[in-house]
């Protein structure tokens, strides 16, 4: 099979959109966003739980050679994701 490119393959518009522009572009148009204030706290507090005594064990565990992973936990927390993953594509 030989590659050129000479392939034009039949397109079809099927909606018109306005082009996005680059966030960084200026615009002429103004536009302003604003958050009621709720919507600001939570957006500042949606951060996961951090403990980070578990995490200084963990690294002190690992500096020491002490550090046991568990593949089979590992395998069965990917296996379980990828479940969760398929049910919501199903769902959708």
């Amino acid at each position: 099979m030989k590659i050129d490119s000479t392939y034009n393959p039949a397109t079809t518009q099927i909606a018109s959109r306005p082009v996005a522009r680059p966030l960084n572009e200026a615009s002429s148009n103004a536009e302003s966003v604003s958050l009621s204030q709720l919507a600001s706290t939570l957006q500042g507090t949606e951060r996961p739980p951090v403990n980070a005594a578990r995490i200084q064990e963990i690294k002190d565990a690992i500096a020491q050679g002490h550090f046991k992973v568990n593949p089979e936990a590992i395998a069965d927390g990917l296996i379980q994701s990828a479940r969760d993953l398929l049910d919501s594509q199903r769902k959708a």
